[in-house]
Parts: structure tokens; sequence; C-alpha cells
């Protein structure tokens, strides 16, 4: 049973992110694609130092990946996002 649920997740999550992708890329201009998909590279990026924060046990690499988290989260407003 666990595992017709988990196929059933990806298969959604995988018909999510095809339907938001088809969608606007046609509309889009080059520049407003290339910002999205920079948005979207910020986006993994933070996910990325998230995680590596909950995993860390060492002190000084929390305070650097702090610091890091807050340069992306800036970088993610100033695109409005």
């Amino acid at each position: 049973m666990a595992r017709g649920w988990e196929s059933k997740s990806v298969e959604e999550q995988q018909s999510t992110a095809l339907n938001t992708s088809k969608a606007p890329a046609g509309q889009l201009t080059p520049e407003q694609r290339q910002r999205l998909t920079e948005k979207k590279n910020l986006e993994l990026a933070r996910t990325r130092v998230m995680t590596q924060m909950q995993s860390s046990q060492n002190p000084r690499y929390q305070e650097l990946l702090k610091a890091e988290l807050e340069a992306l989260n800036q970088r993610l407003a100033a695109m409005g996002g």
C-alpha cells in the first residue's frame, strides 16, 4: 500500500511540474524566462542550504550556511519573490 501512495504522489508531482512549466513558457520573453530560471535556481539553492543546515552538526558550518541563506533570501526578495 505504501508503494501505491508513493507512486501516486510522484505521478502528481510530475503532472504538476509539467503543467506549470508548459503554460507560461510560450508566452514569456527571453528576459522573463531567464529571470524565472534564475529565481528557480535561487529557490533550489535555498532548499539545499536549508537541508544542509538541518543535517550539519558543526556550529561554524551552521553559521556559514546561515549567512548563505540570508544572502539567498535577499536576492530572492530583490527579485520580487
